[in-house]
């Protein structure tokens, strides 16, 4: 995602009334601006800083999300149930998918990744759902509850998603046939959009 910030002062109209004043308002004998001139001017920038603040809030600083175009770190779990290791999947398309039981965007989409992974597994798409759930029975009644029927592995450590820069949940990696990353998603995705589905049938 690229972002466009242009900051924008807000337009202030002064009455001529206070301008046949102005030299009073705004300086002394001396040409200096006047306390109640420095204070509307600080205000301002302070406005206009907080604007462009907020509006970076929500992107990168660069033009896309590191990792996109390089090679995929590997990695191998071990949990309850077994290990995964993530250069076995080489060859297929891989999306990578960071999740916890007690993030609630994660849980939305959740049903959407199931959905995809049974429409798409014929054309070698493989969904690896790396949870970072510290307890291991909340972890396996959340796959039961809710039928969680994808290649999952709960990485306990954090170490998987520490790899990848990825702190905050949900978040996705696309991973190409080759090992090599192409997107990343941040948050819930509603994987069985037709955009989705096309964009994962192409790789």
């Amino acid at each position: 995602m690229i972002c466009s910030v242009r900051a924008v002062k807000p337009a202030l109209s002064v009455p001529a009334s206070m301008e046949n004043r102005s030299s009073l308002a705004r300086s002394d004998s001396r040409g200096r601006l006047s306390p109640h001139e420095l204070s509307s001017k600080t205000a301002l920038h302070l406005v206009t800083l907080l604007l462009v603040l907020l509006a970076l809030s929500g992107c990168y600083s660069g033009s896309r999300p590191p990792r996109i175009g390089t090679a995929a770190p590997d990695f191998t779990v071990h949990d309850s149930a077994g290990s995964v290791t993530l250069s076995q999947l080489k060859g297929q398309v891989v999306v990578l998918n960071f999740w916890a039981t007690w993030c609630p965007p994660c849980i939305e989409e959740m049903p959407s990744l199931v959905q995809m992974q049974q429409r798409m597994k014929q054309k070698g798409v493989t969904v690896l759902a790396v949870s970072v759930d510290a307890d291991q029975s909340s972890y396996q009644r959340f796959l039961r509850d809710h039928n969680v029927n994808l290649l999952s592995v709960r990485d306990a450590d954090q170490k998987s998603n520490a790899l990848y820069g990825t702190f905050k949940f949900p978040e996705t990696y696309v991973i190409d046939r080759g090992g090599v990353v192409r997107r990343k998603f941040i948050g819930a995705v509603d994987w069985t959009e037709p955009d989705v589905i096309e964009y994962l049938s192409k790789l």
